[in-house]
């Protein structure tokens, strides 16, 4: 009793783990700053507003649903395609890498279990991957 393991991607699981809405802020404020701050994003910076306040809420909003929550993402701003929402940008494996640099050092300053970190940068780099093939044409 009391050692059932969480099975991520199942349900809304994934989404209270990542702390649910509360949660998912707290990760993409911290990946925005980190972006901001490290030298190995610049050029990711560079593809964003200087005002992130809608790339913030778009992030937490499309994480909300890709990970079992409220569909917050698709009754706000309609249906998304990822790669095709990052087509006109150039994005190659650096800026792949350097957003799942940053994304995994949002990850590892979040209170969550071990196992749903790893988890999560696994999940996180389907979505990089695709869309740096799509823009890398």
């Amino acid at each position: 009793m009391g050692t059932e393991k969480t099975e991520y991607g199942v349900d809304d699981n994934s989404y209270k783990a990542a702390g649910e809405l509360e949660g998912l802020t707290r990760l993409v404020n911290d990946f925005y700053d980190i972006m901001d701050d490290i030298p190995e994003s610049k050029r990711i910076r560079d593809m964003h507003p200087d005002d992130l306040s809608e790339s913030r809420k778009k992030l937490i909003y499309f994480l909300s649903g890709w990970l079992g929550g409220p569909r917050l993402y698709r009754e706000t701003f309609g249906p998304i395609s990822i790669p095709a929402s990052h087509s006109h940008l150039d994005i190659s494996h650096s800026e792949s890498d350097a957003w799942i640099l940053c994304m995994q050092k949002a990850v590892e300053l979040q209170p969550y279990d071990e196992a749903f970190k790893e988890y999560l940068i696994k999940q996180l780099r389907v979505p990089a991957e695709r869309i740096r093939m799509v823009c890398n044409r």
